[in-house]
């Protein structure tokens, strides 16, 4: 693996001509209350043996750089990120939320950096010219360049202006590969403000040198794509870099370089096919004042084309936003990349149906309708008995004797009937569960099932616990105005009965006037009212005991769905309405709606 030595053979005549202010010993030490304190080491020379002239430091004079500054919409985005991946850490995996948090984390890092500086990379294949171009740009042959591939082993950094120390630690660059541009005044301040990197081979056959790329290609604010007339349509292009980054057009430039060797006719064939190629990639291109890639053709080694660069470049540096763009657009990927966890269909959420449905399924489980039929069952029964005739309660009496009291409910079902109530839980549990999980992304539709499933844990035993305790009605039935009246009446056609009977038997002892009508009218007056009258409370009785029944019911019911609530609906709620919460700010993030 070859690496860059702290000065080659194009270093040693760099530094003949830009550091001629050196001490003759070559003390490093003796430079640092030099003007170039922000640790570069090639410093702007003079032509001849006069002294070096004070540089111009521009709007960073006097102190350190302004620190970047984002709008206050990429700083609601940023914000809006940032509570996304707090809310969402305990529902995904830190491999879904990595590439969210690294965006956050660089942003910071970013932000707390000069915002007078632009950091751009150049990045091209192996035998694109890239370091040819990096040298004429600085206008000094820095990184060095030949026949022998990979030529640039690890990022050279050059500076046009003061201030730009801490932007080129941050890349991880030391500072034996940093360097000064030899330019005119003209030329230093067209570009002030900019740090060019050249970057190693992207294409390289060395791992460490596309490690280098793809580690400061996340880091830099823009980057000049350069790309050769044989290699400009090759897929590990397109598809490692381009593609992937089609979201920084507005901080990407795509030079064709090496045009000397091409007649101009086939130099306008291969642009147009470049751009071809780069809107199938879906990269915007900047034509025609829209924000977008730019797409030049130059010949580094010639010079033709570069001054068109240097200028588009200029402008792009001073408008200084280049920093904001790139954060910007490192968001809108990692919005992209965690749609499928955020993004879900309509209708979120559980409806009003399906709660009903689900407290309806608790309710069967525990059987609160039979609970119901029971309790109106039972209240008939007091009403027969209270109303009955005295010979018929006797007779139900003496039938009923050694059974179970009657009115009362079982208070343990059977062991197959408690088995088949589980069932029903269980499956009330799942249908509720899938359907507030039905249009969710897969990791919040799990959380649902899971705290669905949870919350399900003793849910049976307390259904089966609700079902002795609110079987029926609390205290005594009531009882119905009528019914002292009807009592009152049965009791005297019981009276009748006796009367008449012991008249008769009176008669036949031959202690009373022999007279049998009355005694047998009394006597049937009471053998039929009696009846009559259990006939009619019996009749009376089914509202009150309708009402009775269905009042236990209901109580029943209002029992299972509240438990039901606390147990699975409530905890289901909870992770519907983090996941609303996560969705909201995703929206800020993205920009878009997500659903409702």
């Amino acid at each position: 693996m070859d690496h860059v030595d702290d000065t080659g053979p194009a270093d040693e005549e760099a530094h003949a001509r830009v550091e001629g202010d050196q001490r003759p010993d070559g003390d490093e030490a003796s430079v640092e209350g030099d003007a170039w304190d922000d640790g570069l080491i090639a410093r702007r020379a003079t032509e001849g043996t006069a002294p070096p002239k004070a540089p111009v430091r521009g709007a960073t004079s006097g102190g350190p750089p302004a620190p970047l500054a984002y709008d206050g919409p990429l700083r609601s985005r940023l914000d809006a990120l940032r509570e996304l991946v707090g809310l969402s850490r305990a529902r995904l995996d830190n491999q879904t939320l990595a590439e969210a948090a690294r965006v956050l984390d660089e942003a910071t890092a970013r932000r707390k950096l000069s915002g007078q500086h632009t950091v751009v990379a150049i990045a091209g294949a192996t035998g694109s010219g890239k370091s040819q171009l990096f040298n004429t740009l600085a206008g000094v042959p820095i990184s060095e360049t030949g026949v022998r591939r990979p030529t640039t082993a690890a990022p050279i950094a050059c500076s046009w202006s003061d201030g730009a120390a801490t932007l080129i630690d941050r890349l991880g660059i030391p500072g034996r590969l940093r360097r000064r541009p030899l330019q005119s005044a003209e030329a230093e301040a067209q570009l002030r403000g900019l740090v060019l990197i050249d970057l190693p081979d992207h294409d390289s056959a060395a791992v460490q040198h596309r490690e280098h790329v793809d580690r400061v290609l996340k880091l830099v604010d823009a980057v000049i794509w350069v790309v050769d007339p044989e290699k400009y349509a090759d897929a590990a292009l397109h598809e490692r870099y381009l593609r992937p980054m089609a979201g920084h057009a507005e901080v990407m430039f795509v030079v064709l370089n090496q045009i000397d060797r091409l007649p101009a006719e086939v130099t306008e064939q291969i642009l147009d096919d470049l751009r071809r190629l780069l809107d199938e990639d879906g990269i915007a291109l900047g034509e025609y004042d829209e924000p977008g890639a730019t797409v030049l053709a130059l010949s580094a080694l010639t010079g033709d084309g570069v001054a068109d660069l240097r200028e588009v470049l200029g402008k792009f540096v001073a408008e200084r936003g280049a920093a904001a763009r790139r954060v910007s657009a490192d968001v809108d990927a990692a919005a992209a990349d965690l749609r499928p966890v955020y993004a879900a269909g309509q209708g979120v959420g559980l409806s009003e149906q399906a709660r009903e449905e689900f407290s309806d399924r608790l309710a069967h489980a525990v059987g609160a309708t039979a609970a119901g039929e029971a309790a109106e069952r039972a209240w008939l029964r007091g009403a027969n008995r209270a109303c009955g005739t005295p010979w018929l309660r006797l007779w139900r009496w003496y039938h009923d004797r050694g059974g179970p009291q009657t009115g009362s409910l079982p208070v343990r079902p059977a062991t197959d009937a408690e088995a088949t109530a589980r069932q029903r839980v269980e499956q009330a549990v799942r249908t509720v569960s899938d359907q507030a999980a039905a249009e969710l992304p897969t990791p919040w539709a799990q959380a649902v099932r899971e705290a669905a499933v949870r919350g399900s844990q003793g849910l049976s035993e307390s259904l089966d616990e609700l079902a002795g305790q609110a079987g029926l009605p609390s205290g005594r039935p009531p009882r119905p105005g009528w019914w002292p009246l009807a009592v009152l009446a049965q009791a005297s056609m019981t009276l009748l009965q006796i009367v008449g009977g012991l008249w008769l038997a009176g008669q036949i002892a031959g202690l009373l006037t022999p007279n049998l009508g009355v005694p047998v009218l009394l006597m049937l007056c009471g053998i039929v009212g009696g009846p009559l009258v259990e006939w009619s409370c019996r009749l009376a009785a089914r509202g009150p005991a309708r009402r009775y029944g269905q009042e236990a019911e209901r109580q029943l019911r209002e029992a299972a769905a509240s438990c039901g609530r606390a147990r699975v609906l409530d905890p289901v709620a909870a992770e519907l309405l983090r996941y609303r919460e996560v969705r909201e700010q995703y929206g800020r993030i993205a920009g878009v709606g997500v659903g409702r």
